[in-house]
């Protein structure tokens, strides 16, 4: 009988549901390279178990590259003069909105930089024009707002709210985000799950400064959390940033956090995220089969889709459609399927207050 060594134990004891503490988390992703098939395989199967084969898709429009925060990651960032801004108009937003329905796809992701452009009645407006011209689920991702905001639009028909922590080190967080408290941000995700949405948190892996201990707080956040779904990407540096020229291009690294939050979380929605096809040609169908479960295809109006510069080097800038179609080749290759409806996670306990 062959003796396991005490790294297959763990990735048994996770793969299982076993309580992980943050050492276990740590020490998970210090796993030597040899384990790290034996750690994807692991958080493949428990994918497989919770979420099912399927690949759900959300389709985003990025209609908003304008952003008052000054995050030093990112090429939105307010002090980049390079930059084109651009705001969609809600007749814009809607035609995009009517291409993701035609497509199949259930869920529309509005996204933007935090532009307060966008007050809450205007962005309640588009809300219930979206629901009441398509038959979408709304998912929105625009940032931190007042508690009123979140309210509001609720009330107005958005289930699902996108905001990823970022990191979970105090002093990092501070650094990359000035002006910003990270406990604030946290407060944020309590209220949107406080208030009945879907909630989505993340971070970002690889960032100067971070290290692995880092990188097990961020997974204990989002187990904490209970977040519905979890974003989570390689740090790549913008050349118009603070941090330009710092190289970062460990995906191992990127697919272990991404393993270990499936294997900590089970159940909860992971997206396989365009910047790990920008990192690596086959960054995207790694994640899928190291836990990941969604993929979000990009439907922002080609004369804008460029122009949201989070990053450079991003891929799907082809047209929807097209991306849909070969991606969907890809994930035949590993035996798995798209999935066009909703894809929402096991129900909790409702603590809906909107009154």
């Amino acid at each position: 009988m062959s003796i396991s060594s005490p790294c297959e134990d763990l990735i048994t004891r996770a793969e299982i549901g076993k309580t992980l503490r943050r050492e276990d988390v740590i020490a998970l992703l210090k796993l030597s390279p040899e384990y790290s098939e034996d750690l994807f395989s692991a958080a493949d199967r428990v994918r497989k178990s919770a979420v099912g084969d399927e690949i759900f898709l959300r389709g985003i429009i990025e209609f908003s590259n304008v952003c008052e925060r000054n995050c030093l990651y990112c090429g939105l960032r307010k002090n980049n003069e390079s930059l084109s801004r651009y705001r969609m108009t809600d007749d814009e937003i809607l035609a995009a909105a009517k291409q993701i329905e035609k497509t199949g796809i259930p869920t529309v992701v509005l996204q933007s930089g935090e532009d307060s452009f966008y007050s809450a009645d205007k962005v309640c407006r588009l809300v219930e024009r979206i629901n009441s011209e398509t038959g979408l689920v709304i998912t929105l991702s625009i940032g931190e707002r007042p508690v009123g905001d979140y309210r509001a639009f609720r009330q107005a028909g958005a289930g699902r709210y996108l905001l990823k922590h970022e990191t979970a080190s105090l002093d990092l967080y501070k650094y990359l985000r000035p002006g910003c408290q990270l406990d604030h941000r946290i407060g944020c995700l309590k209220t949107l799950a406080h208030l009945g949405f879907e909630t989505g948190t993340g971070n970002i892996v690889g960032l100067p400064g971070q290290t692995l201990e880092i990188l097990a707080d961020d997974l204990m956040v989002m187990k904490l959390l209970d977040a519905d779904m979890l974003g989570i990407g390689p740090f790549i540096a913008h050349p118009e940033t603070p941090l330009a020229g710092i190289v970062f291009d460990d995906l191992d690294l990127t697919l272990r956090v991404l393993a270990v939050a499936r294997l900590l979380t089970r159940d909860t929605n992971i997206p396989a995220t365009t910047a790990l096809a920008t990192m690596h040609p086959q960054g995207r169908l790694q994640a899928l089969q190291a836990g990941a479960n969604v993929v979000m295809p990009d439907f922002t109006p080609e004369i804008y889709k460029s122009r949201y510069d989070i990053y450079p080097g991003r891929k799907d800038v082809a047209p929807a459609k097209d991306i849909i179609s070969l991606l969907e080749k890809d994930f035949h290759s590993i035996g798995r399927t798209l999935n066009f409806s909703v894809g929402n996670r096991p129900q909790k306990p409702d603590c809906n207050i909107l009154h």
